[in-house]
């Protein structure tokens, strides 16, 4: 609970009003009856924070008439949001970051006009209540209350209501509020992704390996902590001074201070690890490889990749020409001297947010 209250107070939350009253209908698809839910009014606009172009803050505006979401596949939920989260993407997102590549993933076809995606509502983590499933979701009914991380390159949480496919969305845990169930879902996929779909982990081979994170006290770096400690792991953090009791109380089990001088100095005198998860980029890749076990099936994972910026910046087939090349050499590199190089990215995930859940309400998270 010490984190999710750290993530709480240092990230901003969005929580809104109470949604109009609602009425139970019966809807019939063949031989099959469900209940959805409607207001009295039928409603086709709704109050959000949008953006009509890309800038600073200054083009960020509350309107009460953005566009309301429907479901147009059978495995989507409406969610009406009543607690939302930035995250650093967002801020990123609001300046243009990622947009050549967010454009082609909204309309792969490119059938629609450039600039087709405002008015943008952004806000990656939302926690709410269903309003209505689609008629092939069966795994939530109407009042669920439930928690998502939601894709980039759908509208966000800063709104009233959104809408997710239902394997984007999972049940809140029971014992977080709203306001601090948004401050878990983005940081929380990340973090899985990067340590289990790219990094192979799992609670049943996770014990006694030696990981090291680098950059521990960020919102993926205290949620990764956590993680790895429950499923009996050896962690290594490197953060500044000033963040390493907060560490140590996540369950860290050794802390370098990367203010006290360069952090590759200390980390080589330690015993080499399984996996590394860098939060940082930038000049680690030059030493970071070295300190993992040789020819062991050691990664270093890195969620700082060009990815982006390439395609913004070549467009989408240079850009993504030019990420492969970067990855195919970087990996054969390191492959060579027997360790793996890997990109992490973000995965939305439901069944990600179901194991999470269950470890949030057992208090190891």
């Amino acid at each position: 609970m010490t984190s999710v209250r750290h993530l709480v107070y240092s990230r901003w939350l969005f929580h809104l009003s109470k949604s109009p009253s609602v009425n139970t209908s019966v809807s019939w698809h063949g031989s099959q009856t469900r209940l959805f839910s409607t207001t009295k009014i039928c409603m086709t606009i709704m109050p959000a924070w949008v953006i009509d172009k890309y800038g600073s803050n200054d083009v960020l505006r509350f309107t009460k008439n953005a566009s309301f979401p429907v479901i147009n596949y059978p495995n989507e939920v409406i969610v009406k949001v009543f607690a939302a989260g930035l995250n650093p993407l967002d801020v990123s997102m609001r300046g243009g970051y990622g947009a050549a590549t967010l454009s082609m993933k909204r309309d792969p076809l490119n059938i629609k006009q450039s600039g087709s995606e405002f008015p943008l509502i952004l806000g990656r983590d939302v926690s709410g209540v269903v309003m209505e499933c689609g008629l092939d979701v069966k795994y939530f009914r109407e009042r669920d209350e439930v928690w998502a991380a939601i894709p980039p390159w759908k509208q966000g949480s800063l709104a009233e209501f959104v809408v997710l496919s239902a394997n984007e969305v999972s049940h809140k845990p029971k014992s977080l509020s709203h306001k601090e169930a948004a401050a878990i879902p983005y940081v929380a996929t990340t973090a899985w992704s990067a340590l289990v779909n790219t990094g192979g982990l799992s609670k049943d081979n996770c014990n006694k390996k030696r990981i090291l994170i680098l950059g521990g006290s960020g919102g993926v770096g205290t949620f990764a902590i956590q993680m790895l400690k429950a499923w009996g792991a050896h962690v290594t953090v490197t953060c500044s001074q000033n963040a390493e009791r907060f560490v140590r109380g996540l369950g860290a089990d050794h802390v370098v201070d990367y203010t006290a001088g360069p952090v590759e100095e200390p980390l080589s005198t330690l015993e080499k690890f399984d996996l590394i998860l860098d939060n940082v980029g930038g000049d680690t890749e030059r030493w970071a490889l070295n300190l993992l076990k040789p020819w062991s099936g050691a990664k270093y994972v890195t969620l700082v990749t060009p990815f982006l910026q390439n395609t913004d910046r070549l467009g989408i087939a240079d850009g993504m020409m030019q990420t492969a090349a970067t990855m195919a050499i970087k990996a054969v590199k390191h492959l060579v001297k027997g360790v793996h190089y890997r990109w992490g990215f973000f995965a939305p995930s439901g069944p990600a947010l179901d194991e999470i859940r269950e470890m949030v309400d057992a208090g190891q998270v």
